[in-house]
């Protein structure tokens, strides 16, 4: 099985983490990945609209003019 090592973890996660595996008598391990499941439930992906089609062509010209005209 894969496993993942964190540093670093700040002390009130740390402790935090450590009452949460003592309250439902679980390793902070066992906690963490309960943490991991649990988010990846309600994750949901952003969803971006596809890219809109347009006939104008993106050269240096008009790209200058535009900011000239502070449309940029």
């Amino acid at each position: 099985m894969p496993a993942l090592l964190i540093k670093d973890v700040p002390r009130e996660v740390h402790e935090w983490l450590k009452h949460e595996a003592e309250r439902n008598r679980r390793s902070m391990t066992q906690q963490a990945i309960v943490i991991f499941e649990e988010r990846m439930r309600r994750f949901h992906p952003v969803r971006f609209p596809a890219p809109v089609q347009t006939r104008t062509v993106l050269t240096a010209e008009f790209i200058d003019r535009a900011k000239r005209e502070g449309r940029l």
